[in-house]
């Protein structure tokens, strides 16, 4: 007969959900689609309990077996209690936990080591951690912050296209391809009125490709992520030699053009927020506090 896990991660951002769990000893991984509790919230308890509905599947068990399992919900977009605990009652567990993702990725990246993190993803925080104890900054969305991000990359791309076409930048390679790509300037604007975070990511890649061909569009801004990553660092305390990890899938894009001090501190991370999300939900299993 099956066994039901001992507790339950969830990490879910912008880009996709994961969903995982030990049992006998092997770790079990499932994946949903994008996640963001405070551009979604219907949207994001959906891909959750389809993420729990496959674990359950991959386990063979029913879905009601996981109820009673300990679990800990770390989300993009959890910006208040109150978001929260409507995540908490939108979901089929009688015990969970639900956190933002932060904290998730920092106790992946960092352990429980002193040192800070930048993490660019589809949206972007950063943090500090000293003696276990974590100073977060950002993470505040796609309007009103996440800057470095892959969306606000994808979304800085554009506005310096229409730049171009106002005859305010030089033309680059890049800024023809998404030229040509949205069939016209109006064709921009239409796609920005309405495009997601992870649209608007998506075409992150078509920047850092354009910067590893010294396109100067592309290389600005990069070199601008890059300074908005020093400078928020910085103010929050960080100083040469502090360990620093680059988490999500842009940020390593960012080290070249970050201050030597900054990139000769540079370390690998210790895991995936994944990872985070498994030790942290093993915490609330074992009633550690939040």
């Amino acid at each position: 007969m099956s066994t039901a896990p001992e507790f339950i991660a969830v990490d879910g951002g912008g880009t996709r959900c994961r969903v995982a769990c030990f049992v006998a000893g092997e770790r079990h991984v499932v994946e949903a689609g994008s996640a963001n509790a405070s551009t979604d919230i219907a949207g994001t308890l959906a891909e959750v309990r389809s993420g729990l509905q496959r674990l359950a599947s991959d386990l063979g068990i029913s879905v009601d077996a996981l109820r009673p399992v300990p679990a800990f919900v770390g989300l993009a977009g959890v910006m208040s209690p109150e978001i929260a605990d409507s995540i908490a009652r939108g979901l089929p567990l009688d015990r969970v936990r639900v956190q933002d993702d932060r904290p998730a990725s920092v106790r992946a990246a960092l352990g429980s080591a002193d040192g800070a993190t930048a993490h660019c993803g589809t949206g972007s925080f950063f943090a500090i951690q000293r003696a276990g104890a974590i100073r977060l900054s950002g993470g505040w969305g796609s309007v009103l912050g996440d800057q470095a991000s892959a969306q606000w990359l994808g979304r800085k791309a554009l506005l310096t296209t229409l730049d171009v076409a106002d005859s305010l930048r030089q033309e680059t390679g890049l800024s023809a391809a998404l030229l040509a790509r949205f069939g016209s300037t109006a064709g921009i604007v239409a796609f920005a009125a309405k495009a997601s975070p992870a649209e608007f990511g998506a075409l992150a890649p078509l920047v850092t490709a354009a910067a590893a061909g010294d396109d100067a569009l592309a290389r600005d801004l990069l070199r601008t992520g890059a300074d908005h990553i020093s400078r928020t660092l910085t103010a929050m305390g960080w100083i040469p030699g502090l360990p620093i990890c680059l988490t999500g899938g842009l940020a390593g894009q960012y080290r070249d053009d970050l201050p030597e001090a900054m990139r000769n501190s540079v370390i690998a991370a210790k895991g995936e927020p994944i990872d985070g999300a498994l030790s942290l939900a093993q915490d609330f299993a074992q009633g550690v506090p939040a």
